[in-house]
């Protein structure tokens, strides 16, 4: 399954989140670093989910970039 993941710079580490996996979050010194940490937290918390009898939530969390105008 592919999740959309959020990565929020911070001013000593960074963050992560899955928006459709409440609770599934990571925090590294760097973006790789915290790539790798949410990428086990996902599989991780899975697992969890899968030992507690819980359903698997689908990926349906999108992203998207949007340009908008600075005026002054």
């Amino acid at each position: 399954m592919r999740y959309t993941v959020v990565v929020e710079k911070g001013e000593t580490s960074y963050g992560s989140f899955v928006p459709d996996l409440p609770g599934c979050v990571a925090v590294g010194e760097t973006e790789n670093a915290v790539v790798s940490l949410i990428q086990e937290a996902i599989q991780f918390h899975l697992e969890d989910l899968r030992f507690e009898g819980q359903p698997i939530p689908l990926p349906a969390s999108k992203s998207q970039f949007i340009e908008v105008a600075l005026t002054a």
